[in-house]
Formats: structure tokens, C-alpha cells, sequence
């Protein structure tokens, strides 16, 4: 045997010197300060916002020894944990884990079958029923687990475009069995009509609403169609409306159903209209509900946008409309009914924004309905104030025809620009001033048609709807618009297609005239422009008409820039013409005239609501008591 020598020992010793000062400077475990969003970062990423696995799961992987087996062969390793959990070796965690390895591995490419299975796993996670205790709700995996079980629901019900959603019975490949689905087709029953063609509304980016609301919960956020085998005349939900509506795949006992390997489960659809909250395991769990997500998505693209311009043009565009006032819900008895008028060249649409903000107050949702009135706003403002009446009138005689909802009476009309001039004008008591400020005759004695008579004295002679019990002025002319008396405007104007019947009634008022029987002979045109124009006959007699006792009032005036209020203006009408005497509240918004969705507005509005609820509730005794429904989490979008 060979002793080292001298000169050998010290190299050796050298070496292990060295080796020793290394690992003295770098330990095996170590640790390192990181800013808060990269701990955060670390700490919560998941399938969903990393599209990694999330440490709990990792966990799980480590110590079943299935790391390296599911990186290889991720069917196998979730077959081989699936088998643990179902043959009783298994808990919570492992359950868990299954639910994240199955959407991942959905992800690559498994598909529907690892869809579906994640969204069972985590089922099973949430609600163990009998076989097991809840999350802890400080377990961020309760978040999680939701989360994976709305997606994978939602991924694994969709059809071969993967655009749409089939609600329906049918039965499903898993990796482990099959999934039996149960479906009542009576949950398509909704006011009247079937809920239809089914759009996920959860993964859709949205631009154009400065908030996104949405309710967190459990089940599939999806936005419905509806379908109408006759359709009436008169108020009714919209022709073209979107659902908020929610898919919930109820699973009984399911552990034990894992281990069986075929699941049976009941398919249910509930619209956020009727209810937010189910029952499972013992528990209300509330439904996972996007409100604006589906309000962007029925109004983008949609035909409501032609109304703009084309409604300003043709005064006949809505003539074979099945109604002019329309809902997105059906009717709820016991909750007020607060009516949109929207002003020139516009349509419902503009009220996107402050419906979108308002819905997210659950004391608005559960005690106001939203109605929306449309109207050619090119026409005559008399006219159009005539229809909204009218429609105000009708809506209530069928809805409630024996008069048992209190509600239904505490109506509160909110107008913008032109549409303010339609609200005053349900709740006036006008008598003749109208009619005689544009004729030196009674009706009786003018030589016309029976027809254009009673349109004159229905639009003339103007009496309040006892229903109205508000009134909300927005940025509206009552003194006129000076952008609606200039030139260029005028020559607009001037292209206005009056409907029929007003062209009709115009000319044989016009071929009679002698200079004794109307005053308008001068006037160079009927529609709205010319009634909005400063000095006109229709401003200065509305102007000198009150609002009729015991309705209240509220003006919410725009004034652009920070200089004084008193002659300042919004672009198109001044203040001193949006300025009216007698109102409850007077509230100055620094903005253009388009101030619907300006958030100050939007508050003033709120905050006008939840004063005609505290007072008519204090007035009628009690409101009713409706289940508490969680607050929307609001996002602000970009």
C-alpha cells in the first residue's frame, strides 16, 4: 500500500479546504427579502393565473411521488391518485389536487372528459356532504376550488365552436367513467318566453363600461337568448335582450360517486333575476353571476345603435315595434319602477353606464325594476311625450289591473337633454295653454279629420299619469337648446321624415289656415329641433307650466370647464335654460352634455333613488324584506 507523500497530503488538504469553504458560503437552504408582489406572485399561482400547478398541489405530487410521473404522463398520474382517493387513501388535498391536475392537463390535452373531471373533483372539495368537513373559508384553495369548477364547467359543456353552452340532458366521457346529466327543461321557463342559445360571458374582455360587476360564486356565468312563440304588443322584456343566467351541475354524495366511477348529476339554470343563492350541503352558497359581462355582450353589435341617427331621420322607425317601453326583466311586483328617456339622436343604450353602476347596489337591485323608453326623437316633442304617456299608462293597467301594487304608483322618470322635456310632460296638468298658444280655435271647430283632431288634443291637452311620483332632469333644455336654434342645425332638421299621421294632421291645419286659426303659419318646421329652439311656442308654454302637486323634481345640470355656473353651459344647453324653480335638489356636474355616464351623475342619481325608497317606504309602512343578497365586486376596466 502506497502512503501518500508530503507534497500529496497538502494537496489534498488544500482541496478539502476548499471544498469545505464552499459549502460554509452557500448553504443548501437559503433564503432571499422579495418585494410584496413577488411573494404574492409565488404564493397564489395556480392553473388559472399561471397556468402551473399551485403549491398545495405540488405537495400532493411530492409526496404521492407523482412529480416526474405527471410531467411524462399526466393521464397516468391522475389515474393513479384518482385510484388512491376512491380505494379510501386519500383526503381533501388529494381531492384537490386532482381537481388542478385535471384542468391542466385539460388545458394541453385532455379535453371535455378533464374538464368535466376537475369540475367534479372540485365539487367534491367544496361540498363533501357526509363524507368530510368543508374548506376552512380562509383556505385560498376554497377560491381556487370555486374557480375550477365554474371553468371546468364551463369548458365542459361547451359545444364543438366552443362559443356556446349546451344546456340540456346528456351523458359525457370522464377519465374514470362516465357523467350522466340530468336536465328539467322547465328552468328555460322565464316571464313568458324560454331562455336560449347560451354564451359564456366569464373569459370576454370588455371595453366601453368603466366597471365590471360581478357576483362570486359557484356555477357557469352565462348570458341566455330568449325566444317568444307569440309576441304581443304593449310593455314587455326586450326582443333581443341577454340573460344574466348561471349553470349548476348538482352533484349528491359526491366522493362516493368518484368511487363508482359513473356519476349521475342534475343540470340546473337559474337566472339572476329570480334567484343568487342555492342551497348545497346545508349551506346558501351564492351563484356566480356576471351582470355587466352580459350587458356588453347584448349591447355590442347590436341594431340599438341604428336607432341613433335613423331614429333622429325617420319618424316611423318604431311604428311596428311590439312596444316603445321595454325591460331587460320581467315585471317584479313590490319594487319601483324607475323609466329611462333618453334625448336627440340617441337610444336606451346611453343608459348602459349608470345601469351597469346602479345594479351593483343591492338596494337598488332589490327594490327598483328598470324600464326604457324609445322614441323617434326627430319627431314633435309633444308627440313623443303623448307616447311615452301612453305607454306608461298601458304598461300599468296590465300588469296590474286590479291595482294591488303600491309599487307600480311610485313610478320615477329619469330624462336626458330632449327626454327631460318628455319626463316634465307626464306629470303636468297642461289644460288649453298648449293647445291655445298654437291655435285661436277650440278642436271642435277645426275642419279636419276625426284622426288628426284626437292626435292634436292627445298631444295637446296634457294630463298628468298618476303613477309618476319623480321626475329627474338631466342636462335638460327648458329653455331651449341654442345648438338646436342654429343654422346648421335647422337645415338637419329640415330632413326629418315625419310619420303619416303628424303630416297628415300638419297639412290640414296648414291648408285651412286664414291667419285666425293657428298660430304656427310661420313656423318653418314641426319636428323636435324647431320645439327645442330658444323662444319657441312649445319651451316658453312648457316652461310656464308647473309640475303637477305632489310630484317631486330634481335637476342634474352639466356645465363644461370650472368658471361661473350662472353663464356657463354643457355644449348645448346653458345653464340658466337647464336652471328650473321648485325643484327638491339642484346638483351642478362639471361636464359635456353627454353626462349619463359621468360618475358623479351617476351618484346623484343613486342618491336620489335611495331617497324615494326611504320615503315611500316610510310612507307605505314597509317595503317588504327581501333575502340579503351580497354586494357585486366591482373591477374597473381600462
Amino acid at each position: 500500500m502506497m502512503w501518500p507523500t508530503c507534497s500529496n497530503r497538502f494537496v489534498s488538504l488544500i482541496l478539502l479546504a476548499g471544498v469545505l469553504f464552499a459549502g460554509g458560503c452557500a448553504t443548501p437552504i437559503s433564503v432571499e427579502h422579495v418585494d410584496h408582489a413577488t411573494v404574492h406572485q409565488q404564493l397564489t399561482r395556480n392553473v388559472l393565473s399561471a397556468h402551473t400547478l399551485s403549491d398545495p398541489t405540488r405537495n400532493v405530487l411530492r409526496q404521492r411521488y407523482l412529480t416526474d410521473r405527471f410531467r411524462e404522463k399526466p393521464e397516468h398520474a391522475i389515474a393513479e391518485l384518482h385510484a388512491a382517493v376512491t380505494e379510501g387513501r386519500g383526503e381533501a388535498n388529494d381531492i384537490f389536487a386532482l381537481a388542478e391536475m385535471s384542468f391542466l392537463h385539460a388545458e394541453e390535452r385532455g379535453g371535455r372528459p378533464y374538464y368535466l373531471a376537475s369540475a367534479l373533483y372540485a365539487y367534491a372539495f367544496l361540498f363533501p356532504g357526509d363524507a368530510g368537513q368543508p374548506p376552512d373559508p380562509y383556505d385560498p384553495r376554497l377560491r381556487l376550488a370555486s374557480d375550477l369548477y365554474n371553468r371546468g364547467l364551463t369548458s365542459g359543456l361547451t359545444d364543438g365552436d366552443g362559443k356556446r353552452i349546451a344546456i340540456q340532458s346528456a351523458s359525457y366521457p370522464l377519465p374514470f367513467g362516465r357523467l350522466d346529466v340530468d336536465f328539467n327543461p322547465g328552468d328555460l321557463k322565464w316571464g313568458g318566453r324560454e331562455l336560449a342559445d347560451f354564451f359564456p360571458v366569464a373569459e370576454l374582455e370588455i371595453r366601453g363600461l368603466d366597471n365590471r360587476y360581478r357576483q362570486s360564486g359557484i356555477g357557469a356565468p352565462l348570458a341566455a337568448g330568449t325566444t317568444q312563440t307569440n309576441v304581443t304588443k304593449g310593455f314587455q322584456v326586450g326582443q333581443r335582450v341577454k340573460v344574466p343566467v348561471t349553470a349548476l351541475l348538482r352533484v349528491d354524495d359526491p366522493r362516493r360517486q368518484l368511487a363508482h366511477g359513473s356519476v349521475r348529476a342534475q343540470l340546473e339554470l337559474h337566472a339572476s333575476s329570480d334567484t343568487q343563492a342555492v342551497l348545497i350541503d346545508r349551506q346558501q352558497v351564492p351563484l356566480e353571476i356576471e351582470y355587466t359581462s352580459t350587458l356588453a355582450y347584448m349591447l355590442s353589435g347590436s341594431t340599438v345603435w341604428d336607432w341613433e341617427l335613423a331614429g333622429f331621420l325617420r319618424g316611423s322607425l318604431l311604428a311596428e315595434s311590439p312596444t316603445r317601453l321595454g325591460a331587460l326583466e320581467p315585471y317584479k311586483p313590490g319594487r319601483f319602477p324607475v323609466v329611462f328617456v333618453h334625448g336627440t339622436a340617441s337610444s336606451p343604450a346611453r343608459w348602459a353606464e349608470m345601469l351597469n353602476d346602479l345594479r351593483s347596489d343591492p338596494r337598488i337591485r332589490d327594490h327598483f325594476q328598470f324600464w326604457f323608453f324609445g322614441y323617434e326623437t326627430g319627431n314633435p316633442v309633444p308627440y313623443s311625450a303623448m307616447l311615452l304617456r301612453e305607454s306608461l299608462q298601458e304598461a300599468i293597467s296590465a300588469l296590474d289591473p286590479s291595482g294591488s301594487d303600491p309599487a307600480l304608483r311610485e313610478m320615477v322618470v329619469i330624462g336626458h337633454s330632449q327626454g327631460g322635456l318628455l319626463t316634465k310632460l307626464t306629470a303636468v296638468e297642461s289644460g288649453d295653454r298648449f293647445w291655445t298658444a298654437a291655435f285661436r280655435k277650440p278642436p271642435d271647430e277645426l275642419r279636419m279629420s276625426p284622426e288628426s283632431r284626437d292626435l292634436l288634443k292627445r298631444s295637446l291637452f296634457v294630463k298628468p299619469v298618476p303613477s309618476v311620483k319623480r321626475l329627474v332632469f338631466i342636462a335638460t333644455p327648458h329653455g331651449g337648446s341654442y345648438v338646436a336654434g342654429n343654422r346648421i342645425s335647422h337645415y338637419i332638421a329640415s330632413l326629418v321624415r315625419l310619420p303619416g299621421n303628424i303630416l297628415r294632421a300638419t297639412s290640414e291645419v296648414l291648408a285651412q289656415s286664414d291667419g285666425e286659426t293657428t298660430t304656427l303659419t310661420s313656423q318653418t318646421g314641426f319636428g323636435s329641433v324647431y320645439g327645442m329652439t330658444p323662444g319657441s311656442v312649445l319651451v316658453q308654454t312648457l316652461a310656464r307650466t308647473p309640475i303637477t302637486e305632489g310630484v317631486k323634481a330634481h335637476s342634474i345640470i352639466a356645465v363644461r370647464g370650472d368658471g361661473p355656473v350662472e353663464v356657463g353651459d354643457d355644449g348645448v344647453v346653458e345653464y340658466r335654460s337647464a336652471h328650473i324653480e321648485g325643484v327638491e335638489s339642484e346638483y351642478i356636474v362639471r361636464s359635456g352634455h353627454s353626462t349619463q355616464a359621468n360618475p358623479h351623475t351617476i351618484e346623484e342619481v343613486r342618491r336620489i333613488l335611495l331617497v324615494h325608497l326611504a320615503e315611500s317606504c316610510t310612507k307605505r309602512g314597509n317595503c317588504g324584506q327581501e333575502p340579503d343578497r351580497p354586494a357585486l365586486v366591482a373591477n374597473e376596466l381600462p
